[in-house]
């Protein structure tokens, strides 16, 4: 069949919601080649699936993130889990919950507490973390700021799962967490990134006990809408002393001035 039959063969079998199409980018309506795909919709969903694969296994530049970060007068600490590579952090998800001994060990050092800990971290897409943490911070950074409250270091993982943070900000003795970190690819979305936000981060901690600003990037939620939700959260685990479900099951605050915008 050449490519011209193909082609008319999958118009002629379109669902009637195609429009649909229009307004996702799920794969949705994609037509009928007989009794499969047609060629076009066969190889976009190769090139996705490459695409999600490349997410994952693609190395972090933790230090060169970390240098990026102090180049707009933060501080940065590249730290490591406990996972010693990738098939390791990709087999063992226990490994990635840990920081690795030396990290412990500079974490460790004497230092004041901080209020909150800001960890970024490479999780299953680096490419999320190169694309949109650096737009988020620089959204976010400010607004934290603002409040008066002790900073820490901003701490850049490799190897890390979302659990993580507790482990760091056990160590800094913070009363509230963020950590951004890649989400899982999906065949929609390879760059997608998740903030993930934990009252006294300790290691223990399971996940009904954190709350989840999730699919930040082009496409999905802005990173200044994250940022902005993100410092409202914090405001309201500071208020309520509280994260996850049981914060959920409690009033809201007023949205942050917007500046009257």
């Amino acid at each position: 069949m050449s490519g011209a039959d193909d082609q008319t063969l999958a118009t002629s079998s379109s669902d009637d919601w195609t429009w649909l199409s229009r307004y996702t980018e799920a794969r949705i309506a994609l037509g009928r080649c007989g009794p499969g795909l047609p060629t076009s919709a066969h190889l976009s969903f190769q090139a996705a699936h490459a695409e999600a694969r490349d997410a994952v296994l693609k190395p972090f530049d933790a230090k060169q993130f970390a240098a990026d970060v102090t180049a707009r007068n933060w501080p940065a600490l590249a730290v490591h889990s406990r996972a010693v590579d990738r098939a390791t952090y990709l087999q063992r998800p226990d490994e990635g919950r840990l920081l690795s001994l030396e990290s412990e060990a500079l974490l460790s050092e004497p230092r004041a507490p901080a209020d909150v800990v800001l960890v970024v971290a490479d999780g299953l897409s680096s490419r999320a973390v190169q694309v949109n943490a650096l737009p988020v911070l620089e959204a976010l950074m400010p607004l934290l700021a603002a409040t008066g409250r002790r900073l820490s270091p901003i701490i850049v993982a490799s190897q890390a799962r979302v659990a993580l943070g507790d482990h760091v900000g056990e160590l800094l003795g913070a009363s509230a967490s963020i950590i951004l970190i890649g989400e899982r690819p999906g065949l929609s979305a390879a760059d997608s990134l998740g903030l993930y936000l934990t009252w006294l981060p300790r290691r223990g901690r399971v996940d009904s006990e954190r709350n989840c600003i999730s699919n930040v990037r082009q496409g999905g939620l802005a990173p200044e809408d994250a940022a902005k939700q993100a410092a409202e959260l914090i405001e309201r685990m500071f208020l309520h002393q509280a994260a996850g479900v049981s914060l959920a099951r409690l009033p809201q605050l007023p949205a942050l001035d917007d500046g009257g915008a």
